[in-house]
């Protein structure tokens, strides 16, 4: 039972506070548990699409093909295709880890994972298209031609350094 109640303790809390907000009529509390509430909703509209998607992937993509566009020993063109999937990923990086999960039990290298991770990051279409209408397409030129390759080296060296500690990736989620 102490096991369980520490494992829920933020969700208790979480909902203890709201219920108390909305008892006490605590604004702050009530406005936090209506963000909750639409973040949920838009959450449940388009995360089951997206790992179903996910699912297709992992069923119809062979392991061989990611292998030799994504693996260990795929060309430089590698980054250029992780840096495109992470451009067109929607719904940012509670999306992007679930994919780069699947990549990586294809076959994807990790500094082709973390390149995709980090790109997601900063190289999303709707993100950068919004950006550049705010504060200039020079500035976004400029900060996607600093900011793309200092992900890729940084990518690079991340894999090579947890390849000299051994690192190993573990398969279980859980």
């Amino acid at each position: 039972m102490l096991q369980m109640l520490k494992r829920y303790l933020l969700t208790i809390i979480f909902f203890t506070f709201v219920s108390g907000s909305f008892l006490f009529g605590y604004s702050p509390g009530e406005e936090i548990y209506f963000n909750f509430f639409d973040f949920l909703l838009t959450m449940l509209k388009f995360l089951p699409a997206v790992f179903i998607l996910i699912g297709l992937f992992d069923v119809w993509v062979d392991r061989e093909v990611i292998e030799k566009h994504l693996g260990d020993n795929s060309s430089v063109s590698s980054y250029f295709w992780a840096i495109l999937l992470a451009g067109t990923t929607v719904g940012g990086l509670y999306i992007t880890f679930p994919v780069a999960h699947a990549m990586w039990k294809k076959g994807a290298s990790l500094r082709i994972i973390f390149t995709y991770i980090g790109a997601a990051a900063i190289c999303r279409i709707p993100m950068t298209l919004f950006e550049a209408s705010y504060v200039g397409t020079k500035f976004t030129l400029i900060r996607l031609l600093v900011s793309v390759p200092l992900v890729i080296l940084t990518s690079i060296l991340l894999e090579k350094y947890l390849n000299q500690k051994d690192y190993e990736l573990k398969n279980n989620l859980s």
